[in-house]
């Protein structure tokens, strides 16, 4: 049998069942007019072909085909990317309603074993902190029972003053132990159970941050740097709490409660019927707002990382914000996403407050009630001075317990809100891992490299392709330049090399491999790379330099100076006050454009790769700068293949070949000479523009 998904609606489509043959229309969506477009998908299994849009079709319903109501299996119809929309008959596009996934309609018990679940390598800890809490709470609970106690020996052996103050101080003495013991209990709890929710915190957090680095780049670009901040800090703190302290708040408060109302019913069973009343409506508000506080915890989390990404992005960027005289739209911009905060927090506090207001009315009416009925009661004899403060003791205590247990369930909501997110960090499997394939001797490279019919767009810009069957060969101990307008796919070369991103078809090939089959961290260990914009780490320059060692490798201060000292850097950094040890700051911004090159060239030496990717490493150099930086360069390249993206002469005229890329494809390809005999060609009209801008 053959299948074909129709249609591209909105959030439908149908499978039909049909012969190899036969067509049937693909209606890409339903606009309610008559003589509406369409277009015919000719059936073949797992694809379909669609013809020009030259037929119409009138009054067909959404789900109707020939009159014929179609099957209810369905498919859902995917877009390329979740952040792309999908392109109407008309060529407009249309964004697509995200579809249900079934599986992401977890139960909350699924949700509430996972989150409990953290806590269990801390099981020892948290054993302990329990039965230290059972502790705390059976003195906690024994002091109402004391108290009446007490009060009934001064009621009763008020005619034998002696008697009374000999048991008084008796009673005292144990109960001083007692509370003792109960103060030391839970100091130990308490202890217990912070160690262990920071230990659970830290162990999220790494988990977290390592399933953030093994993503593959495709998923940093449409996902911010903020909220995986926020991913990170604030989420993190939520469901250790929830967690840790928060079941332990719980489990005090179902043990208290539980105490507190057996006392009640050993004391008065009458007046305990009369205080239960008040359980059930109590559990049920308890619920909603549970359930509430849970969705509204979801969007607030949400709305927070929103404004978190705009404080990091704009602090980043301070000098472009600065240079621009931007500072008050950017605090406008951030006071508005404060707002968003701000409403749903208020609307939580609303939630709240009725809550908790209508739990403290309920508690008020039910002691005036216990009152009430333990004074009648006491003018008939069936209760005692002392047992009524007892009772009404223990009615408070479980008032109390009762409203622990509300707001345990709240936060544990709220815990579990916040955890949704990080689930969905840690169990998201990248596209392209971290390791994992071949593995070749490092000979292989001398192989070369090849682009073989390239195929690419970025999946975040699907609908713009890069390059359209790119061919390139670059020989193993060359040196090739790569030139071409902005846009043309110069950098993206060294992000499919890298294996940053995969092709959508074709191959490269590293050594006589297809990079897919290689691990990918062995791959980017033997390429080294030197950026336009370098980027530095905000510690010492001997750090910086050191981070180009490949991982287990000991790096001597020797072997970083020479570095230094290849890469032209050493003169410079010995003439700061600390020398290696400065501190270069945030992305290195405390060192000039030149400084930070040569320190990113001192680090590719460092690493000694066998591929060499150099991305414009000159063209943002002043002439002194670009000297220096060329001429470490020129080490760096030595007995390397080398791949050089670059407008300026100085870097590309003793290449072995130039090639030229427009519009997706290579335009012309040949040495210096070659090309700048063309008249006509593309390359030479570069650098004429360039040298009519220089002069």
């Amino acid at each position: 049998m053959y299948s074909c998904a129709i249609g591209c609606f909105r959030r439908h489509a149908v499978n039909k069942f049909v012969g190899p043959d036969q067509a049937v229309p693909c209606i890409n969506r339903f606009i309610g007019t008559q003589n509406s477009p369409y277009r015919w998908c000719f059936l073949r299994r797992n694809s379909h072909y669609v013809a020009p849009k030259n037929r119409t079709f009138i009054g067909w319903q959404r789900q109707r085909i020939f009159g014929l109501y179609l099957p209810s299996r369905t498919s859902p119809v995917r877009s390329r990317s979740s952040t792309s929309g999908s392109l109407t008959n008309n060529g407009k596009e249309e964004k697509q309603e995200e579809n249900v996934n079934p599986a992401k309609k977890q139960l909350k018990s699924d949700d509430l074993f996972r989150i409990l679940s953290l806590a269990k390598p801390e099981y020892k800890n948290l054993a302990g902190a329990i039965g230290l809490l059972f502790i705390s709470s059976a003195v906690t609970m024994s002091v109402p029972f004391c108290m009446g106690k007490i009060i009934d020996i001064i009621y009763t052996s008020s005619q034998n003053p002696a008697q009374m103050v000999d048991t008084l101080t008796y009673v005292c003495k144990i109960l001083c132990g007692v509370f003792l013991l109960g103060g030391t209990a839970n100091f130990g709890r308490v202890y217990l159970i912070q160690i262990s929710g920071q230990k659970i915190i830290k162990r999220l957090r790494e988990r977290l941050f390592s399933s953030i680095l093994r993503q593959e780049t495709a998923f940093f670009d449409r996902t911010r740097t903020g909220e995986l901040i926020n991913r990170l800090s604030a989420d993190t703190i939520l469901v250790g709490k929830a967690v840790t302290d928060n079941v332990s708040d719980g489990l005090r408060a179902v043990a208290q409660s539980l105490a507190g109302v057996s006392m009640m019913f050993y004391v008065c069973p009458k007046l305990a019927s009369i205080v239960l009343g008040i359980v059930p409506p109590v559990a049920i508000a308890i619920v909603m707002y549970g359930r509430y506080l849970r969705s509204i915890t979801k969007k607030t989390q949400d709305s927070l990382a929103q404004s978190t990404q705009v404080a990091e992005e704009r602090i980043s960027n301070i000098r472009t914000v600065r240079a621009f005289g931007q500072e008050l739209k950017e605090i406008k911009m951030y006071a508005d996403s404060v707002l968003d905060v701000f409403n749903l927090a208020k609307k939580e506090a609303v939630a709240r407050a009725i809550f908790f207001g209508f739990t403290g009315l309920s508690g008020n009416v039910i002691m005036l009630a216990v009152l009430y009925s333990g004074g009648m009661m006491m003018t008939d004899a069936q209760i005692t001075v002392g047992d009524l403060t007892s009772f009404l003791l223990y009615a408070g205590f479980v008032g109390i317990s009762f409203g622990g247990l509300s707001s345990f369930y709240s936060e544990l909501m709220k815990g579990i809100g916040a955890s949704g997110r990080l689930w969905q960090l840690i169990d998201r499997t990248p596209t392209i891992p971290l390791s994992g394939g071949l593995r070749p001797d490092i000979h292989d490279l001398n192989k070369g490299i090849l682009f073989n019919n390239v195929h690419f767009s970025y999946p975040s810009r699907s609908d713009m392709p890069i390059f359209h069957g790119l061919n390139l060969e670059v020989p193993a101990g060359s040196v090739t330049a790569v030139v071409g307008p902005s846009g043309s796919g110069k950098s993206t070369l060294g992000s499919l090399l890298l294996r940053l991103y995969d092709p959508d078809q074709g191959q490269v090939i590293v050594g006589g491999h297809d990079v897919k089959t290689l691990s990918p961290d062995w791959l980017r260990g033997a390429v080294g790379t030197v950026h336009q914009e370098p980027i530095l780490f905000s510690s010492s320059v001997a750090d910086n330099i050191a981070y180009g060692a490949a991982t287990g490798q000991q790096v001597s201060q020797d072997d970083i100076e020479d570095a230094a000292v290849q890469a032209n850097a050493y003169s410079f950094i010995k003439s700061f006050p600390k020398g290696f040890d400065t501190v270069v700051g945030e992305r290195g911004q405390m060192l000039s454009g030149g400084q930070r090159q040569r320190i990113a060239i001192a680090r590719a030496i460092l690493k000694n790769p066998s591929i060499l990717l150099l991305d414009e490493a000159t063209s943002a150099l002043d002439a002194e700068s670009e000297h220096l930086v060329q001429e470490a360069l020129e080490r760096l390249m030595k007995g390397r293949t080398v791949i050089t993206i670059a407008h300026r002469l100085s870097t590309i005229k003793n290449a072995d070949n130039i090639v030229v890329l427009n519009d997706g494809q290579i335009a012309e390809a040949g040495s210096y000479a070659h090309l700048m005999g063309n008249p006509d060609g593309l390359f030479r009209k570069l650098v004429e523009k360039q040298t009519i801008g220089l002069q």
